[in-house]
C-alpha cells in the first residue's frame, strides 16, 4: 500500500485514530468469526478447526498490539501496522472463501450456513479495503462512497435478520416473525440504496443524502434494540435457540457500529453546507 501524503496535523491525527479504531473493532470481529467457524465444523474436520483457531490467535495478537497505540503514535508506525493487519484480513478472507467453496461443492458438511460464510468473507474484504483506503489518505467520504457504505451495511443488517430467524427455535414464533419482518425491511432499504447508488447524486444533493441516512438510522436503531433484547434473553436462558451468546452480542455491536458510521456521515454532510 502507498506511502502517507497528508496536508496537515489534523489529517495525520485523523489517520492515526481512524486506523486504530477500525482495527480495534474489526480485529475483534475477525477473531469471533474464526471462533464461530470453528464451532460449525464437524469433529472430523480437524484441519479446518485448527486453521480457524490459528486466526483466533492472530487477531487476538492484533487486538493487543492495537491497544498499545494512541493519537501520539507515529503515522509511519500506524501505516506499517495497517499493512500488517491488511495481510491478516486478506488471509482470513481467503480462508473463508475456501470454506465456502468446500461447502458449496459438497466436499464438507458443515453447520456453517453458506450465506453466513459469504457474509463474514464480505466483512473481511471490507476490513482489508478500509485499511488500504486509510493508507491512501482517504479519510473523508465522497457522496457516492456514503451510499456504497450504506449498501454494504444494509445488506449486513438484512443478513443478520435472516440468520436470527433461522437460528431461533421454530416454537419462538413471535421472535421468528419479528426477525423475518426486519429481514424484509432491510431488503427493501437495500434495494432503495442500490437504486440511489445507480443515480449517483453529487454533493449538491446533500438534503437527499441526509434524508437517506435518517431513514436508515430509524431502521437500524429499531433492529439494534431487537438484537439487544434477544441478546439479554439468550444470556438469561429465556428463549430457545441455537444462537451462541457471543454471536448475539456480535451482531448487536455491528448494528451499533453502523449507527456510528451513519452519524459520522451526517456530520460530514453538515460540514459541506457550512
Amino acid at each position: 500500500m502507498s506511502r502517507l501524503n497528508f496536508e496537515g496535523v489534523r489529517d495525520i491525527t485523523s489517520f492515526v485514530m481512524q486506523s486504530i479504531e477500525e482495527i480495534r473493532f474489526w480485529s475483534r470481529i475477525m477473531k469471533e468469526h474464526a471462533f464461530f467457524l470453528s464451532l460449525g465444523f464437524t469433529a472430523d474436520q480437524t484441519k479446518l478447526i485448527q486453521e480457524a483457531r490459528q486466526y483466533i490467535v492472530i487477531f487476538e495478537q492484533i487486538e493487543e498490539q492495537a491497544g498499545n497505540y494512541n493519537a501520539q503514535t507515529s503515522p509511519e508506525v500506524i501505516r506499517q501496522f495497517n499493512n500488517q493487519v491488511y495481510q491478516a484480513a486478506a488471509s482470513i478472507w481467503a480462508f473463508k472463501r475456501k470454506v465456502l467453496g468446500l461447502i458449496l461443492s459438497c466436499k464438507i458438511i458443515s453447520n456453517n450456513m453458506p450465506l453466513l460464510v459469504d457474509h463474514i468473507s464480505r466483512e473481511a474484504a471490507y476490513f482489508a479495503k478500509r485499511l488500504k483506503e486509510l493508507n491512501e489518505g482517504k479519510l473523508k467520504p465522497l457522496p457516492e462512497a456514503i451510499i456504497k457504505e450504506n449498501v454494504f451495511f444494509l445488506r449486513i443488517m438484512a443478513d443478520h435478520s435472516k440468520f436470527i430467524g433461522h437460528l431461533l427455535d421454530p416454537s419462538e414464533r413471535k421472535l421468528v416473525e419479528q426477525a423475518r419482518d426486519f429481514s424484509h425491511d432491510f431488503d427493501q432499504l437495500l434495494f432503495q440504496a442500490q437504486d440511489l447508488d445507480s443515480m449517483r447524486p453529487q454533493s449538491e444533493t446533500v438534503p437527499l443524502l441526509e434524508q437517506f441516512l435518517d431513514q436508515n438510522r430509524v431502521s437500524v436503531v429499531s433492529l439494534r434494540e431487537f438484537k439487544k433484547t434477544a441478546r439479554e434473553l439468550i444470556e438469561a436462558c429465556k428463549i430457545k435457540s441455537t444462537i451462541h451468546p457471543l454471536l448475539a452480542d456480535h451482531v448487536y455491536r455491528e448494528a451499533n457500529h453502523f449507527l456510528h458510521i451513519i452519524d459520522a456521515f451526517d456530520e460530514h454532510l453538515v460540514s459541506l453546507q457550512t
